[in-house]
């Protein structure tokens, strides 16, 4: 004999298996059209937001595991940034205690920021998420009854329209057996089948009602919590990013102060040492010039000028290193009284040359009063003069008439006109050879936020009136060589 607990076993496994190909075979009758199949819109419409409710739950729950993952690698490397701090801190420096203080107090808050994100955003996510699966294995659960209940509907439905078919054989038997009994037999045959289509009806009729419960129960229960549960979602939402923007904020500003007792710290290490300082090599003090900027040459007086006497009462000057000068614009140096030194030579040289050619000393108050140590006076004043002459316009040393401004066609995007005070050697492909006259029209720059402080777009004056072409004759030229005269 078969053990009760196996034979009860077989007979499960055989019902659900009997289940499921009642099921299959009711789902191709009802997609063949031969079967119609029981739909709820809206109860389908609810099974789409769970749907996205549980997707976008899920996606909100692994964001949220990557985050809390680059908090604790956040951690780990201020960690090991605040230990090469004290590591590299020495004895002797001030606050070192107190680095060490702040080192400790930054892990602290890392830690509890990391533990509260678990506690009040992870797991309440999780405990969020925790009701999802129950309530999907209960919508796939109301589907398979669903289907049952629309077979035994249809199998009840088809043994109630048989129910004419059984009273037609009952009147007139049609069979071969019905016919071939004797007269007294034919009715308790009659009544034999009468009694099993009815026991069949019956049977069918329980089957559709008990079906029939089942599905309602599950339906009704899904219908009132499918749309609670999507309503919930609002509240859920504000609530775990509220606290997750509450304890981002509270943390940011303790670490804040951190950060700033470790600035204030670091602060009088400097003023420490101020006086202990060296300079590192590749450490920059001042902004970094733009690459292009350049300064005048600066020329020595020739030994033969006046400014180039010294008196042999007054020691000179210790020599210093050299440090390029910043530059300044060429045209507040000759409003503050200084002029080129080709010019200052040249007036000198003039001014020597006339006084020999009529055999006369120089002047006194030219030169430097060995018993006064007066300096010279009037040959100072005698310079300016020198500078308000007028310069003849010149290309590559050569002379030539300027044509007025007037009667030239000035270029496209003109601005203004300046006069070049310096020679200047282009040292790239797209600036501009300048020599000492050399007059220039300023144009507007095809990119302004493309141009370099301290440089200008032009093209030079005679090279506008012989060629006419601004696109392959205007380049770039330092500012600070000119002058603007218009």
């Amino acid at each position: 004999m078969a053990e009760p607990g196996k034979g009860v076993s077989a007979g499960v496994i055989a019902k659900n298996v009997q289940k499921k190909i009642n099921r299959a075979q009711e789902k191709v009758l009802q997609k063949l059209g031969k079967a119609d199949e029981t739909k709820d819109e809206q109860f389908e419409q609810c099974v789409q937001n769970f749907n996205r409710q549980l997707s976008e739950g899920t996606k909100l729950q692994k964001d949220l595991r990557t985050y809390l993952t680059a908090v604790k690698a956040m951690h780990e490397a201020t960690k090991k940034l605040s230990e090469l701090l004290e590591e590299i801190y020495e004895p002797d420096w001030v606050g070192r205690e107190d680095i060490h203080s702040i080192s400790e107090d930054g892990d602290l808050l890392w830690t509890d920021y990391h533990q509260k994100l678990v506690d009040q955003a992870l797991l309440t996510l999780d405990t969020y998420l925790g009701q999802f699966p129950d309530i999907k294995t209960r919508i796939a659960k109301r589907g398979r009854k669903l289907v049952d209940y629309d077979s035994a509907r249809h199998h009840y439905e088809s043994l109630q329209g048989a129910k004419k078919k059984d009273d037609v054989k009952i009147a007139k038997p049609v069979s071969l057996l019905e016919k071939a009994a004797p007269q007294w037999c034919q009715g308790k045959l009659v009544a034999h089948i009468v009694a099993q289509s009815n026991l069949l009806r019956n049977q069918a009729e329980e089957e559709f009602l008990k079906a029939q419960k089942v599905f309602e129960e599950i339906n009704i229960d899904l219908q009132e919590e499918l749309p609670s549960l999507w309503n919930s979602r609002v509240g859920f939402y504000v609530n775990t990013f509220q606290s997750i923007a509450g304890l981002e904020e509270t943390f940011h500003k303790e670490m804040s102060k951190l950060n700033l007792n470790r600035g204030e710290v670091m602060s009088q290490l400097e003023q420490q040492h101020v006086g202990k300082s060296v300079p590192v090599k590749g450490a920059l003090s001042t902004p970094v010039k733009p690459e292009k900027s350049a300064s005048p040459p600066v020329e020595e007086s020739p030994p033969s000028s006046p400014l180039a006497k010294n008196d042999n009462h007054v020691p000179a000057a210790s020599p210093t290193p050299h440090v390029p000068p910043i530059p300044k614009s060429p045209s507040q140096a000759v409003g503050q009284g200084t002029v080129s030194s080709e010019v200052a030579e040249k007036g000198a040289e003039d001014k020597a040359g006339s006084v020999a050619s009529e055999g006369q000393p120089e002047p006194k108050n030219e030169i430097m009063d060995d018993e006064t140590g007066a300096d010279i006076a009037k040959s100072k004043d005698t310079l300016p003069a020198v500078v308000t002459e007028t310069l003849p316009a010149t290309t590559n040393g050569a002379v030539y008439d300027t044509v007025p401004s007037e009667e030239i066609e000035m270029p496209p995007g003109f601005q203004f006109k300046v006069r070049a005070l310096h020679d200047y050697n282009a040292t790239d492909s797209d600036e501009l050879n300048l020599k000492a006259g050399d007059v220039v029209f300023v144009v507007a720059h095809e990119n302004p936020e493309e141009q370099d402080e301290g440089w200008l777009m032009g093209i030079k004056e005679s090279d506008w009136i012989q060629r006419k072409d601004l696109k392959s004759i205007k380049s770039v030229f330092p500012e600070n060589f000119t002058e603007r005269v218009q």
